[in-house]
Order: C-alpha cells, then structure tokens, then sequence
C-alpha cells in the first residue's frame, strides 16, 4: 500500500520508523544512482556512529533493539553514620549507538571522491549534540573540497545547515553544492502538499549529470518497510505540529484515504 502522502510523509519523521527509514533511504539510492553511472563509477554506503539518548522504562519507539538493557537491584549499603548525609538514587543519561548511513560517488579505480550524498538525522540538527558539531565538520570539510554535496532534509524538526541567504520557508529541503559553482547552491524547498523532486547528481566533467527521483525512492522504501502497517495514522503526526492549514489537508487526505480502502 502507498503513503496517503504524495511526496515526503510526516509520519515517518517518528523516532521509531525514522532510524530504519534513514538507512533505508541511503541504499535505496546507492542502488538507484549504480543502476546509472556506468563503468567510471560506483555508489558506496559509508556508515558512522552516533549515540541517542534513551529514557528507561519509556514506551513503544523508547529504544531500538539492539540489546537487552538488565536492571538490578542496587547493593546493600551500610547503614550512614549518624548525621551523615543520606544517599539517594538517581540516573545518568542511557546513551545507545545509532548506525547512520550516507551514500558516497566514487571513481572506478582510484576511488577518488565525486559526490557525496548526506540525509539529515535528529541528532544532526540538535544544536548541543556531538553528532550536530560533528556533522558541521564533515560539512565544512566537503565545502572546502573538490568534491560536490548532496544535502537531504526530510526532518520538519531541529536547526538546520546554515545558508548564507534565506531561501522560501519549507519543511524539507534538498541542497546540492557544485563545487564549480561554490559558494552557490541550488535548494528545493519542498512543501508537504508537493512530490519529492528529481535532483541531478553531478560527477566529474565532461561527464553529464545523472538523475534521481527522490519520489519514487520514498515511494519504494514506503512500499517494502511496509510503514503502512507499522504507522498510526489515527494519531497526529509527530511534532513540531503542522500548520492549520497543513493539518486541514492532512486530515482530508487522511480521510479520504480511509474512505477508498
């Protein structure tokens, strides 16, 4: 079954089906661009770690499973001498590791970097976080590279990559940085009501640029995670809240969709 949504789906931005459709997301494209670029290239995965901040004893989405997390009881402690300070309990922050995934260009052979192609996380864009200081870095080192930048935004929520001018407020975004054409970028700004757009991917000259349909990459992710089970569409999206006018249409579609299955 497809999304209700026509492009990018709001509520796939939950926690829980986020990490796996981020990582869906860089190999469906690494597949995708392999089926185009030909004998000079190829389309490699490279993946990095980031650690999230998990709260014990939260609900369904709380943590992924990637482990058994056993709680004990604490040790007996020797009475406190009198008027000694009594201890209390407390916890510190449970951090898990988050295997994030990118999709690199390279040439055959060499294996020189062509383009690299970045999908924002949570924890990239939450100002204070490691992983958003960490990113920041990777990002200025690709700008100041010969190397062309693919940035793709599918995250309404957190602060994102910094623009020297304001572009048309939108809730996703996708950037691509050529390196001839630095510090220029071209930006779709993509509302909810719109398709994801088809994007040219730049390699080196003379070759031409080949494309891909971010639409139909969504579109197959969707399909095969089987989110339609898995999402509540009954429930409102997950925040930040959508607009009055945003939430009347997503309710309508929403509606409709019911209605025809």
């Amino acid at each position: 079954m497809p999304s209700p949504f026509p492009g990018m789906d709001p509520y796939i931005e939950q926690p829980e089906v986020w990490r796996d459709f981020h990582n869906n997301l860089a190999i469906e494209i690494q597949a995708r661009l392999n089926e185009k670029l030909g004998p000079r290239y190829y389309a490699a995965i490279e993946p990095r770690i980031a650690y999230e901040v998990v709260e014990v004893a939260t609900k369904y989405g709380g943590q992924p499973d990637v482990g058994v997390l056993r709680l004990r009881e604490a040790p007996t402690v020797a009475p406190a001498a009198p008027n000694s300070p009594v201890p209390v309990k407390s916890r510190v922050p449970l951090e898990f590791p988050v295997r994030l995934l990118s999709t690199r260009i390279r040439t055959v052979g060499e294996h020189t970097l062509v383009t690299s192609i970045e999908i924002l996380s949570p924890v990239n864009k939450q100002r204070g976080h490691e992983a958003f200081k960490s990113y920041r870095r990777k990002r200025r080192a690709l700008l100041r590279s010969e190397a062309h930048l693919i940035e793709v935004d599918l995250l309404r929520r957190g602060e994102r990559p910094p623009l020297a001018e304001p572009v048309p407020s939108a809730p996703y975004y996708v950037t691509l940085s050529r390196v001839e054409d630095r510090p220029t970028v071209q930006v779709w700004p993509i509302q909810l009501k719109d398709e994801l757009p088809v994007i040219p991917v730049p390699l080196l000259e003379p070759d031409p640029d080949a494309s891909l349909d971010l639409n139909a990459v969504v579109a197959a992710i969707y399909k095969r995670g089987a989110y339609a089970v898995r999402i509540d569409y009954r429930q409102p999206p997950p925040p930040p809240e959508l607009s009055p006018e945003e939430q009347a249409w997503a309710e309508s579609l929403l509606k409709r969709e019911k209605q025809n299955a």
